[in-house]
């Protein structure tokens, strides 16, 4: 199936200790779920959209994210993100994705991944590692 607008795809996790804007922030933060966190598991799911079927030479980077964290989830409490690619423009893939925990939306957000080749990209990575060393 080629990719398309449409395609879903959905991913359940239970918040952990190490999720937590405690751990991001330190004291006098919340051990709930970090809005970093949140926002690398609607990442993970928008990835897992589209990778099976990408040639095995391409992948897909973030490339924006424009999110509401709209409630906390407490540790040991399981959330579930759904996601949706809306549409393609070219290799800019842009996704709607929602979150919840067993209570209520936690969360919501436009997400936008762009299409690489691989080896082009760690060849770029390579080179920047180069510059620091030189």
């Amino acid at each position: 199936m080629p990719i398309a607008p449409g395609i879903t795809a959905d991913l359940t996790y239970i918040v952990e200790e190490k999720d937590t804007a405690f751990q991001f922030g330190g004291e006098g933060y919340p051990h709930v779920l970090s809005t970093p966190r949140l926002i690398s598991l609607m990442e993970t799911a928008s990835a897992n959209a589209v990778a099976a079927e990408l040639p095995k030479e391409q992948t897909t980077v973030g490339l924006a994210v424009d999110m509401q964290h709209l409630a906390a989830t407490p540790v040991g409490m399981e959330i579930r993100v759904h996601t949706e690619l809306l549409e393609i423009d070219g290799r800019r893939l842009r996704y709607k994705v929602e979150a919840w925990d067993r209570m209520e939306k936690i969360g919501e957000c436009i997400h936008d991944r762009f299409i690489i080749d691989w080896d082009r990209f760690c060849k770029r990575v390579n080179e920047k590692k180069r510059a620091i060393s030189s």
